[in-house]
């Protein structure tokens, strides 16, 4: 092998996705990941601390953008229109990743230990959203629900985004739950 290999990081990435798609997430090893992408461990372990991170490496990213668009929403929006603001922002990183996502998304679902780093990843992004929301003025206990909820509005419209029938774009279905939930508030 190589010194110096272009993407190794994508290409590690890609090599874990397909096999723990195959094998499953317990039974693949970071030699087999290594050795499908073309590396080696040691660079492996240059880019991911385990075989966990490589599903999870975007997420301190995704939660900065996600903080920082409800933070830098226009002052008169109201929290949940700041909210909107965040999962219109968060929408467009995933553009081009529906593949990924849903392959990503399927890993998750089929390991309980996998599933429980997902939920604390949200319980992480909600807490940094309701600090983000703390930031614009909104107090207690509106903050924290706002950021709860555009949690579950990203997860609802993620989940429904993922669907292999569904064609639209993420953003589109993240206004669409927004709105579900709006109605479902007004008592509609």
């Amino acid at each position: 092998m190589g010194r110096w290999e272009p993407n190794a990081r994508g290409r590690l990435a890609k090599a874990a996705l397909e096999l723990y798609s195959e094998r499953g997430f317990e039974q693949t090893t970071v030699a087999e990941i290594a050795r499908r992408a073309g590396l080696t461990e040691r660079t492996f372990f240059r880019h991911y601390a385990d075989k966990r991170e490589v599903l999870f490496a975007g997420s301190g990213q995704l939660q900065e953008l996600f903080v920082r668009a409800v933070a830098d929403a226009p002052e008169s929006a109201a929290p949940i229109d700041a909210m909107a603001a965040g999962l219109d922002a968060v929408s467009e990183t995933f553009a081009d990743r529906r593949d990924f996502a849903r392959a990503r998304q399927a890993v998750i679902m089929a390991n309980t230990e996998l599933r429980e780093r997902e939920l604390i990843k949200l319980a992480t992004m909600a807490a940094a959203l309701t600090g983000a929301l703390h930031g614009r003025g909104v107090t207690e206990p509106a903050a924290s629900l706002t950021a709860e909820a555009g949690i579950a509005v990203f997860k609802v419209g993620f989940e429904r985004w993922i669907v292999a029938a569904e064609e639209r774009e993420m953003a589109e279905m993240m206004r669409e739950s927004l709105a579900e939930l709006k109605a479902v508030t007004a008592g509609r």
